[in-house]
């Protein structure tokens, strides 16, 4: 992965000495050499990537071209903003899509279960920004109130933070909710066909207790896996988002370091988005054998 973000990277046209001097409208190849030579980009390719994966072991994540500060001073207060808006867009998406899920695989084919299935679909086809706009929209439009416009911090104004973070994870909530309810339903009724479930009906048990801990235990494993991908997605999906509630997060920050070239911040974020997606998947591998015996015994 380190590879292929630290080549692909050089391979677009331009880095941030030709933007500087194109937007200064000055050009002069011996000015231009100089600042190659002192940010090092004079240097061969393979040499630079082996001094940045030393660094990179080593803790030294590079220094930002832009803003000629340690990047990883550049990027700390970037990552809490956006970990915490994919946690709480996750809760939300699982508080939605797993009950509305289990309902309209139980209810399927009444008008319960056509509305949920409805409202899922109304979830995939809206752009998670766009209903973001909305929300702001509404809130000036009926209550004449706007989210401040810059990120409060949680020891300034729990309030005011809380709510900063929870419309933007609504709206991305409800996107990854939709996936969620149309999988959860799925797998649930392919286990409601099983024949332990007529046996446990059979036996007198409960319609609660036949889908919540006999038929959802046993269809959780394709759901698990569905929030572990989406989670890993939220972490640097969230750009348009991060733009309209102006939350200064990984992903829109990235964007901006890609437009500028600042290689070190882009390849420390790109790792780091690189890392959460590989753990997600080992976490969703080892929640597995948790709940599933048979992947445990076997």
């Amino acid at each position: 992965m380190s590879i292929v973000i630290f080549v692909l990277l050089r391979l677009a046209p331009g880095n941030i000495v030709d933007i500087l001097f194109s937007t200064g409208g000055y050009v002069s190849e011996s000015d231009k050499q100089l600042i190659m030579k002192e940010l090092g980009l004079d240097r061969p390719i393979w040499l630079q990537y082996v001094d940045w994966l030393r660094g990179m072991v080593t803790g030294d994540l590079g220094k930002s071209y832009r803003y000629d500060l340690p990047a990883w001073q550049v990027i700390k207060p970037l990552v809490p903003v956006t970990v915490e808006l994919a946690i709480l867009s996750t809760i939300v998406a699982v508080l939605i899509g797993v009950p509305t899920g289990v309902i309209s695989a139980v209810r399927q084919d009444t008008a319960l279960d056509y509305a949920l299935r409805v409202f899922s679909l109304a979830g995939l086809s809206m752009p998670s920004f766009w209903l973001g706009m909305v929300i702001i929209l509404g809130l000036v439009a009926w209550m004449g109130w706007i989210p401040p416009v810059t990120l409060v911090p949680a020891s300034e104004n729990f309030k005011i933070h809380a709510v900063q973070f929870l419309l933007p994870a609504l709206a991305v909530g409800y996107r990854s909710s939709a996936l969620i309810t149309r999988i959860t339903r799925s797998a649930l009724l392919e286990v409601l066909r099983e024949d332990y479930i007529r046996t446990a009906y059979a036996k007198g048990q409960a319609e609660r207790i036949v889908i919540w801990q006999h038929a959802l235990k046993n269809a959780i494993l394709p759901v698990i896996t569905v929030i572990g991908i989406e989670f890993a997605f939220l972490i640097g999906g969230l750009v348009v988002t991060e733009k309209v509630f102006n939350l200064p997060g990984v992903a829109r920050f990235l964007v901006d370091a890609v437009l500028w070239r600042d290689y070190p911040i882009v390849q420390t974020l790109v790792m780091f988005i690189a890392i959460v997606v590989i753990l997600s998947n080992l976490v969703v591998d080892l929640l597995y054998g948790v709940l599933d015996p048979r992947v445990r015994y076997a």
